[in-house]
């Protein structure tokens, strides 16, 4: 049976060229086209059994490649994808890794390819300089909605500012010794989001001429049950312990909130807390939070996808997504303060 390699061959081009055109996908010009098909026909190259079925050669479905599916940002990240596939007559494939790091080798390869989808949207995650390059060859529009991943264009907050306007937040409040509970996925599947947002906090804690002390810097994993633990950790520190937490998520954050009061602290008269993504849940506890939408980046990632399958050269690319300093109850000034 001849393959999509020998085609390749004959016509003188890539083997992800070839997809392309028997696709009818864009970026392959006319010319270039019809000798492919042409050496197909000549060979007789048969595509896929999915591919011949359909007329125009698409499949009209869009992949997302999710880390988790029953955390808060990557559910409504997915809901943001089908909500707007929904109206365009396109389907959602969902790659959910389950929190696994392994088996990844040529997971792309060997699982997008087979299932025939027309573009992919990753969800924050980590990515090895390999896997990118497999991405690449598949030669399908992609896109990252959160954490940015180098050599793919990204929607996501300005996650840096984040962690850094909700420090100078607490710092303008007047509190000069600040905790950090920071996210430290487990499986390193979200790995440039937790760095990012260290580093604002840092650099905040820095230009106020504050230090931050090594005994106050906490590990979650971006749960509430984490954020919980955190907090039971903190009361541990001898006195006077810091009048302030940032946690790096509003779940953790919440866990910390939670966690306080059962132990009779005083939220924000005896420990100021804030975290980071607008979690509806943070509203409702009153936590004050820098507020991000990744429902409508994912929306507007997948209007991207869409767009360059439908030929609009430089459709997909990086683009920063709205955040805002969302004020509640639970930050005040320090109490001697």
């Amino acid at each position: 049976m001849v393959g999509i390699e020998e085609v390749a061959a004959a016509a003188g081009v890539s083997t992800a060229t070839v997809s392309r055109a028997i696709r009818g996908l864009p970026r392959v010009s006319p010319a270039t086209r019809a000798r492919i098909l042409a050496k197909a026909e000549e060979l007789g190259y048969v595509p896929s059994s999915a591919a011949s079925r359909l007329a125009t050669g698409k499949t009209r479905t869009v992949g997302v490649l999710a880390p988790y599916v029953d955390r808060w940002f990557f559910g409504k990240a997915i809901a943001g994808v089908d909500r707007e596939l929904h109206g365009r007559g396109y389907n959602l494939s969902l790659f959910n890794l389950g929190g696994r790091s392994a088996p990844r080798e040529r997971l792309f390869s060997r699982s997008m390819v087979h299932k025939q989808i027309d573009a992919l949207l990753l969800l924050c995650m980590y990515l090895y300089p390999e896997e990118v390059e497999d991405l690449h060859e598949i030669d399908m529009p992609l896109v990252v909605v959160g954490g940015p991943v180098a050599g793919i264009a990204t929607v996501g907050i300005d996650d840096y500012q984040a962690a850094r306007t909700i420090t100078e937040h607490l710092i303008g409040l007047g509190h000069r010794h600040i905790a950090l509970l920071h996210g430290s996925d487990d499986l390193e599947l979200n790995f440039s989001v937790p760095k990012i947002r260290v580093e604002g906090f840092h650099d905040a804690v820095h230009a106020a001429d504050l230090e931050i002390d090594p005994d106050a810097v906490f590990f979650g994993n971006f749960t509430v049950a984490s954020g919980a633990e955190a907090l039971r950790r903190f009361l541990t520190l001898p006195e006077p312990r810091p009048t302030a937490m940032v946690c790096a998520s509003d779940e953790m954050a919440l866990g910390v909130l939670f966690e306080a009061r059962r132990h009779g602290l005083r939220v924000p008269e005896d420990l100021s807390i804030v975290g980071i993504d607008g979690h509806e849940m943070g509203a409702c506890a009153g936590l004050t939070t820098v507020w991000q939408d990744p429902t409508g980046q994912a929306r507007r990632g997948t209007q991207m996808l869409l767009a360059e399958l439908g030929g609009e050269v430089g459709a997909v690319h990086s683009e920063v997504a709205e955040q805002r300093l969302v004020v509640r109850e639970t930050t005040a000034p320090p109490a001697a303060f």
